[in-house]
């Protein structure tokens, strides 16, 4: 697995919406009512403005080819995971894997990683805690977990 995670540019907005689209509506097999994610997910204006203020991030193959993408949020010595996905064609391959641990090595200035994901989806909630974050709250709708080094 020869796979690349770096910066996106707004030339890869429209790329990395399609593939949004396609993850978080795949979550109506893992407990989502309907299709949906969470805000901007299908918008390529939202990603274009991600990439413009150096939050949009993409997963690629030894061809350039965008398998998946990620929002990050730096504060201090806090990254906030606001969204990772992958194309639904490429689940279950270590990808996710891959990009979590990649996002935890170039950040080295992180004391701690901080996400949430939907109370319902169980694919995500299982991802998380494998990758050893501990959930730290969870209210009617989200369970937010957190990872120190």
């Amino acid at each position: 697995m020869n796979l690349q995670f770096m910066k996106a540019g707004t030339s890869d907005a429209l790329v990395l919406t399609g593939i949004s689209r396609l993850a978080f509506n795949s979550d109506t097999e893992v407990g989502s009512a309907c299709p949906g994610g969470p805000p901007g997910y299908q918008s390529v204006p939202f990603h274009v403005r991600m990439a413009r203020m150096n939050h949009l991030f993409k997963l690629v193959d030894e061809n350039g080819v965008i398998l998946g993408g990620a929002i990050l949020f730096c504060q201090g010595d806090t990254l906030n995971v606001g969204r990772i996905f992958i194309d639904p064609q490429h689940f279950r391959k270590g990808y996710g894997i891959f990009m979590m641990r990649e996002i935890e090595r170039m950040f080295p200035e992180a004391k701690v990683f901080t996400l949430d994901t939907p109370v319902w989806n169980t694919r995500t909630n299982a991802f998380y805690t494998g990758l050893g974050y501990s959930e730290v709250k969870r209210d009617r709708d989200f369970v937010y977990y957190s990872k120190k080094r």
